[in-house]
C-alpha cells in the first residue's frame, strides 16, 4: 500500500473516458499509466481512420488528462458523430467511445 500522502500507481493501463460526453466543442480525456514509457493517444472516426493524434511520446506513470478540441490534424472542425479514443502503451491498448453533438 502507498504511504500516507503518496498516490499508489495504477496496476493497469486505464482510459477513464472523456468528460463531458456527449460534448461540444471540446472534451477532456483522462487516463492513467502504470509505468513510464512511450504512449500514444489518438482519436479515430467510426470507420477506424485516424482523426488526430493527441499524445505521442514518453510520459511518466500516473494520472494524465488531455483536451481534444473537436478538430482533426489539419485544424478542421469534425462533424457530429461517434469517435473513439485509443490509448496505447507497449502491447496494451484501451478504447472508449465519445459522442460529438453539434
Amino acid at each position: 500500500p502507498a504511504a500516507v500522502g503518496e498516490t499508489a500507481l495504477p496496476i493497469a493501463l486505464e482510459l477513464r473516458g472523456n468528460y463531458p460526453n456527449p460534448f461540444n466543442p471540446s472534451t477532456s480525456i483522462s487516463f492513467t499509466l502504470p509505468a513510464s514509457g512511450q504512449v500514444s493517444l489518438a482519436v479515430y472516426d467510426i470507420t477506424g481512420r485516424t482523426v488526430r493524434e493527441l499524445v505521442s511520446g514518453f510520459m511518466p506513470a500516473g494520472a494524465h488528462s488531455v483536451t481534444w478540441d473537436g478538430r482533426d490534424e489539419n485544424g478542421t472542425t469534425v462533424s457530429s458523430g461517434v469517435y473513439l479514443s485509443r490509448l496505447l502503451q507497449g502491447k496494451n491498448s484501451v478504447s472508449r467511445r465519445m459522442l460529438l453533438v453539434k
